[in-house]
């Protein structure tokens, strides 16, 4: 056999090595990565866990710790079965970690990158109830549904994104290529041009001479906006705005209301204790200013409060989440309370979701229009004026 054990020394190395029943003949210290080629650290650099990915893991995970295969087998199987090659290495890595003592939680831990902390806790609380595989199944379950909610708002934003960028790109073509053409005709011919075509005129004459200072200020201000984004302060802004956009904030909240109830319900369906699922949710609700109520609730909750009383001063929390929530905190039924806020969530974000494909076609018309009739105006306004002119 011949593998890789992380250790602090050599001598470590062989003790973890003879705890595996194992007689080792050589032990040289070194990293994983000196032993991979250079194309294998490019195409671990590039290869990316997709969320199917993980799903699929999890599903064979499942599969084969019901059949009964103890866990070091079992990573082996996933290892080779995974096409996925950052995942196949992090799982590689997850068995040698476990065949040198640590538990499966702490194994999981430590590729944050793959496993969220959400995961981990499901994990944690599986392993230390000993109902793996119940766990395992709301897991999948919730995994699944993320990804349903995730997929119906890009698809239902790839057609406005998608026109936004074409008329973005006549715009420009429109402005740098055709109307230049134009107006030397119509100063040429001694026409007064119109407001339409000076606007047109002054933007052409200003992406000409200033194009250089306009491209940097550009790349400048995202690279800003990106810093700022990554700081608390700018999360919070960005996801307040968010919720309060008129068309897609209510889809956004809906989105986290159905994250909210489907991941609360299944971590108290799993024993997991409330302040720690509230601890788990704020950190992957995926919205900082929910994140921050959930952190508020918590405080209050140390002080002996219920989970219904603080719902209902916090924001963009819905009457009916909170209702629903208090009969399920008074009636012991939490979670089933929560599953049921949760599937109406779901059926409220569809809705919510074709309502606003719905309703950014015709503002997206009307944007097109305005558009298009603003240079056919630059255009046709001197055109008629020249028409006369020869006339």
């Amino acid at each position: 056999m011949t593998g890789l054990i992380q250790a602090e020394s050599l001598d470590t190395a062989k003790n973890k090595l003879a705890l595996q029943g194992l007689i080792p003949t050589s032990v040289k210290s070194g990293s994983a990565a000196s032993t991979q080629s250079l194309n294998d650290r490019i195409n671990l650099w590039l290869s990316g866990v997709k969320t199917s990915d993980l799903i699929m893991f999890s599903k064979q995970f499942r599969t084969l710790f019901n059949a009964g295969i103890n866990i070091t087998d079992l990573l082996e199987v996933l290892e080779q079965q995974t096409d996925n090659l950052r995942l196949k290495k992090t799982v590689a890595a997850m068995g040698q970690d476990i065949r040198g003592g640590l538990s499966m939680t702490e194994a999981f831990r430590k590729h944050p990158k793959i496993f969220s902390n959400l995961y981990c806790s499901m994990i944690q609380a599986g392993e230390s109830s000993g109902r793996l595989n119940d766990v395992m199944d709301r897991l999948i379950y919730l995994l699944q549904h993320e990804h349903k909610i995730k997929s119906d708002i890009k698809s239902a934003l790839q057609y406005p994104i998608m026109v936004l960028v074409v008329l973005t790109g006549a715009f420009f073509f429109l402005l740098t290529f055709v109307i230049p053409r134009f107006v030397t005709i119509f100063i040429g011919a001694g026409l007064d041009l119109p407001l339409p075509t000076q606007i047109c005129l002054l933007l052409y004459q200003w992406l000409v001479v200033y194009w250089p200072y306009s491209l940097s200020s550009f790349i400048a201000v995202i690279i800003l906006l990106r810093f700022y984004l990554k700081t608390e302060n700018g999360k919070y802004n960005k996801d307040y705005m968010l919720l309060k956009i008129p068309i897609l904030g209510p889809v956004f909240q809906k989105g986290a209301m159905s994250r909210f109830a489907s991941i609360f319900s299944i971590l108290q369906s799993s024993g997991v204790a409330v302040l720690n699922s509230l601890s788990i949710l704020s950190g992957t609700i995926g919205n900082e200013v929910i994140a921050r109520e959930f952190k508020r609730i918590q405080e209050q909750l140390k002080e002996g409060r219920g989970i219904a009383a603080p719902l209902k001063s916090a924001k963009f929390f819905t009457p009916m989440v909170i209702n629903m929530v208090a009969i399920g905190e008074e009636t012991g039924n939490l979670d089933q309370m929560l599953h049921e806020v949760s599937v109406h969530y779901d059926d409220e974000v569809s809705y919510a979701v074709n309502r606003m494909s719905e309703t950014i076609g015709p503002v997206l018309i009307v944007l097109l229009a305005a558009v298009v009739g603003f240079f056919a105006l630059a255009i046709f306004l001197p055109m008629w004026d020249l028409v006369q002119t020869v006339n």
